[in-house]
């Protein structure tokens, strides 16, 4: 069963949300909340596999709320998804630094949003390859202060491909045919890579790819 906590300011959002999961036999709902403080301490409480989590709410923004369930050990296994009705906006892309593993446009049609949830809940990224290449644009006209290198020692050269590849928005099938290596062994790659640069998700090592140099907006 997927857990999931809804945290969002507007009850009818909430509501229309809990009316979807609710339909579904492996999905379950397991509280609400109406501002990132009380998402927080819900999710420290309940442990959800999945946090649908509002960008812009009173108390605790969503930005904030994902920082700090990013940075508690116990709640490690936890997915946050931001919410937005803005698509990729400012605090979008800020959200994805804190730590989120991906984000959902309120108009979202029913059938996508059950499977983002899906999604999210294997720990997989909601990032198709047109949300990374915004990330990308956001690099080429204002980049970030980053360490290069940082962490990258640790990883084999074919671990460094790998992150290269899910920073171009590959999935595992399209790196192990890049690499010409099965998609059990991109996958191992991927996760060795997210275990060694302590990236919680394929998101963040799309963030982190960028911030160290090892990809860089214009190269091939």
């Amino acid at each position: 069963m997927i857990r999931v906590l809804l945290v969002d300011d507007q009850p009818l959002v909430r509501s229309g949300f809990r009316a979807l999961l609710d339909l579904e036999d492996d999905i379950e709902a397991v509280a609400e909340a109406g501002d990132g403080a009380e998402g927080l301490a819900l999710a420290r409480e309940h442990l959800p596999d999945v946090v649908l989590l509002d960008i812009r709410m009173p108390v605790m923004d969503g930005i904030e709320a994902t920082r700090r369930i990013a940075a508690d050990p116990a709640l490690s296994r936890v997915h946050v998804v931001v919410l937005t009705n803005y698509g990729m906006d400012e605090y979008v892309f800020h959200a994805l630094r804190a730590g989120a593993a991906g984000f959902l446009v309120k108009d979202i049609v029913p059938d996508d949003f059950l499977h983002a949830v899906r999604v999210a809940a294997r720990g997989d990224a909601l990032l198709a390859p047109s949300i990374t290449r915004k990330l990308i644009d956001r690099y080429v006209t204002q980049p970030l202060p980053g360490d290069p290198g940082t962490g990258l020692e640790e990883l084999t050269n074919r671990e460094r491909e790998a992150v290269a590849l899910v920073a171009r928005g590959l999935s595992n099938d399209q790196i192990a045919a890049r690499m010409v290596i099965s998609s059990l062994t991109a996958k191992t790659h991927v996760n060795r890579a997210m275990t060694k640069l302590h990236a919680r998700d394929r998101a963040q090592l799309v963030v982190l790819a960028y911030e160290s140099g090892l990809v860089t907006p214009r190269s091939p």
